[in-house]
């Protein structure tokens, strides 16, 4: 089972936000350019999205289906790879401190990706939930200092009144 964490320096209402938009899948899923739910209501349970995996001018179409969804703390989805099978992927959202620490756990399920399962390919894997909880804390620490920087932004007036006969002779 390939397992990997990441601190992500946004609260994990933040990175679930991320997380329970269907649409922005293919954001931080390494290996899809495109994604869009296409059954239920995306992350609830047997809600599925329909994502794309370019290979030089092919492009392969698959579906993630939603397998359990504890909201803001959990999603377990069962990822569809056409030959090589199915995949669970598990991501686990625990508060730390003001923070996030995202769990993934990763392993086939049905078909050649299960038999097929060693050492090197658990390499690969962690590789690639790597690049992905990277490119999941980039989502979410971009959005959450966007959005301080948002609030901290105070309409600013021209001070052009001054103390009264001040500067004049």
């Amino acid at each position: 089972m390939a397992v990997r964490h990441r601190l992500i320096k946004a609260g994990p209402s933040d990175v679930w936000a991320v997380l329970a938009d269907g649409h922005r899948y293919a954001e931080w899923v390494v290996g899809t350019s495109e994604s869009e739910p296409v059954r239920g209501k995306w992350p609830q349970t047997d809600a599925a999205i329909r994502f794309q995996v370019p290979l030089g001018p092919l492009r392969l179409v698959n579906e993630t289906v939603v397998r359990r969804c504890e909201e803001g703390v959990a999603l377990e989805l069962e990822a569809y790879a056409g030959i090589l099978g199915t995949a669970r992927i598990a991501i686990e959202l625990r508060p730390w401190g003001e923070h996030c620490l995202a769990i993934v756990d990763e392993h086939p399920l049905q078909g050649a990706g299960g038999r097929l399962h060693n050492a090197g390919f658990e390499a690969l894997i962690q590789l690639r939930h790597r690049t992905m909880l990277a490119r999941l804390a980039r989502l979410c620490e971009n959005e959450v200092g966007e959005a301080r920087q948002a609030s901290h932004r105070q309409p600013t007036q021209s001070s052009a009144q001054g103390v009264a006969g001040a500067g004049h002779a």
